[in-house]
């Protein structure tokens, strides 16, 4: 027999109808209760009930102060009371939280800084409301995408499980009331949004006659292809114009005749100068009518951005002559740009050619190119450079002294490649410049350029902080140049995925590295190390106290690893987070696990275990 509820729930429910049905009098009424009556009813509203009670309370009570402005004790209180409880259904609707629209994703990586408006400042209604809004323009665009589809966007219908969530019951009548259109949620909410993902099919006049209240910060735009796309976006960004900072196109095709319609959009009264500092064009088609010019708009938009701070061009199977273009236009622009990202193209040729200018730009008028000066992080990853791009690249990175990551990996360089770029590793550390995360990772070398690399490396005035050389199979031999590295840097973060250490390539480096190391975090994953890659784990744990983190994935290691392992956790007065075993299959079993619960970082298990023992099947290396 269900519960039978109470006289106050019952009073409770009653109050939160009327006040979702829009009862002035009632709503009004409520501000009169008690702080605990007035707290107990906030935490049981629905979004929709929160929404129309904060509305009413705003406009009443507080016009257009802060929180720090209340005087009143009893209005902070309540207005703390409120966001409390956005907060709280914030995360019951979405328990894991929600991918916030934030710009150009693809480059937080480990070690690189995070660029993003600072857009969170702790008003969760507008949290809530606007990751809302954000599922029903996605459910609207499922619908717009039917071939069946032909009518108004704005009378699209919301699906019953979205309304139920913000506190709308199912409709009696059977009918399509006004509040399940997409319509009235651009209208009710739309104020709230600060950043949007929008599918093609939504760039069109109508929604942003929907949207007409929203001031966007940040818009990531999906499969821009046809003119009317383009037509449409080109509404949305004079629209916001004035408080626009992040703009990313994904899966579009762009012609010349586009990028200049929509960077003529971007314009602030009419002047050619614009706010944006965020600008991405990702795994897009560039038309170029013009192979030896940029169009008129992009090159105008890149002269006059001055606050520009991250330019990326990524995967867009972008030529030489196009990076070029780019690259002699920001050493002529007056942006403070941070980071560039070129990656996943095909420049090959590209900075061998430019190294005639590159080089006469040096050193007198080096620091004359605001664009490169300021310039933190270069990601050139998968672009097909190759020896001579590497000596091109030389010239072009002491332009940028203030450079900190640069990524070339998955380019073939060869080992003569990477021999072209240590005169600028040692220049670099003579200037004192900032650089700390060399990312060369899948570039064709072998233990000979690699050695070469690591023992200057060890000589630099200023020691980089991060370094990997994972994916070059470079063997066994490499263990005592690394070891010899390990000791005479100071390198905090080290990627040696790969490379085909095998158990003697373990054995060396144990027997070779220092007694102290400054390591906060190492990948060792895929060497097919076996017990050898255990027992350097061991003498990790043992001789760098400041590490934190272990990627030991994929090294074949016997049952005998893991209570070696525990044993020297046990020993070790460090403070390591987390120890990574994936993919080691023969090293746990079941029996193991009250063994493992001594073992935990914040309540978690440090280790990251093997999904399935495997006691019989043979690895493809054993005897």
């Amino acid at each position: 027999m269900a519960d039978v509820p109470d006289l106050m729930s019952l009073c409770m429910e009653a109050i939160i109808t009327e006040i979702i049905h829009g009862d002035r009098q009632v709503i009004q009424n409520v501000f009169e209760l008690p702080e605990d009556l007035f707290d107990c009813l906030v935490m049981r509203l629905p979004p929709l009930g929160l929404h129309k009670l904060q509305q009413q309370m705003s406009f009443k009570h507080f016009g257009e102060s802060t929180i720090d402005g209340f005087k009143d004790g009893k209005k902070r209180g309540r207005y703390c009371a409120l966001n409390t409880a956005w907060k709280s259904i914030y995360k019951s609707r979405w328990p894991e939280g929600v991918r916030q629209t934030q710009p150009m994703d693809h480059l937080t990586k480990q070690s690189i800084p995070r660029f993003e408006p600072a857009r969170f400042s702790g008003d969760w209604q507008q949290m809530y409301w606007e990751a809302h809004l954000q599922d029903c323009l996605d459910k609207a665009a499922e619908a717009a995408h039917l071939p069946s589809f032909d009518g108004c966007i704005g009378e699209i219908t919301i699906p019953g499980t979205i309304m139920e969530s913000i506190g709308y019951k199912r409709c009696l009548c059977h009918t399509t009331c006004a509040y399940s259109k997409l319509s009235y949620h651009c209208q009710q909410f739309g104020c709230y949004a600060r950043c949007l993902r929008l599918q093609n099919v939504l760039c069109v006049a109508e929604t942003c006659r929907l949207l007409r209240d929203s001031k966007l910060r940040c818009l990531i735009l999906r499969g821009i292809k046809s003119e009317e796309h383009v037509n449409g976006t080109c509404k949305f960004l004079k629209q916001n114009s004035e408080t626009l900072s992040s703009l990313e196109f994904i899966y579009c095709k762009l012609s010349s005749t586009a990028i200049n319609a929509i960077s003529n959009s971007l314009y602030v009264n009419g002047i050619q100068t614009h706010g944006i500092q965020y600008f991405s064009i990702k795994a897009s088609s560039i038309l170029e009518s013009n192979p030896v010019s940029l169009p008129p708009g992009l090159l105008t938009f890149l002269s006059s951005g001055s606050s520009l701070c991250m330019l990326s061009f990524c995967e867009n199977h972008l030529g030489p002559s196009f990076a070029k273009m780019v690259f002699n236009t920001l050493i002529d622009a007056s942006s403070g740009l941070s980071v560039l990202d070129l990656s996943d193209n095909n420049i090959a040729g590209w900075l061998s050619s430019a190294n005639g200018r590159l080089s006469s730009c040096l050193p007198s008028s080096l620091g004359t190119s605001k664009s490169l000066s300021s310039l933190r992080v270069l990601n050139l990853r998968a672009n097909n450079l190759r020896k001579d791009d590497a000596n091109g690249l030389r010239y072009a990175l002491l332009q940028m002294p203030n450079l900190e990551s640069l990524d070339l990996s998955e380019n073939p360089i060869d080992d003569d490649g990477v021999r072209n770029l240590i005169p600028y590793f040692a220049e670099a550390s003579e200037r004192d410049s900032p650089l700390s995360d060399v990312k060369i990772e899948n570039c064709n070398l072998s233990y000979d350029g690699v050695a070469d690399l690591l023992r200057n490396l060890s000589t630099l005035k200023k020691p980089l902080n991060s370094l990997s050389i994972a994916d070059n199979d470079l063997g066994r031999q490499v263990a005592e140049p690394l070891a010899k590295f390990l000791g005479a840097s100071c390198i905090r973060v080290l990627s040696i995925e790969d490379i085909g250490l095998g158990p003697s390539g373990f054995f060396k480096l144990r027997e070779e590295i220092p007694k102290e190391m400054k390591l906060a975090y190492i990948n060792i994953s895929k060497n097919r190390g076996g017990i050898e890659a255990a027992k350097f784990i061991v003498e990790l744990i043992l001789r760098a106290p400041e590490l934190v983190a272990i990627n030991a994935g994929y090294n074949f290691m016997p049952l005998e690893s893991l209570e070696a392992i525990c044993s020297a956790l046990s020993l070790s007065k460090g403070r390591l987070e987390q120890l990574d075993l994936t993919g080691n299959t023969r090293c746990y079993q079941p029996a193991h696990t009250s063994m493992l619960t001594e073992f935990q970082f914040r309540g978690r298990p440090i280790m990251i275990l093997p999904s399935c023992p495997v006691t019989e099947a043979p690895y493809d290396d054993d005897p």
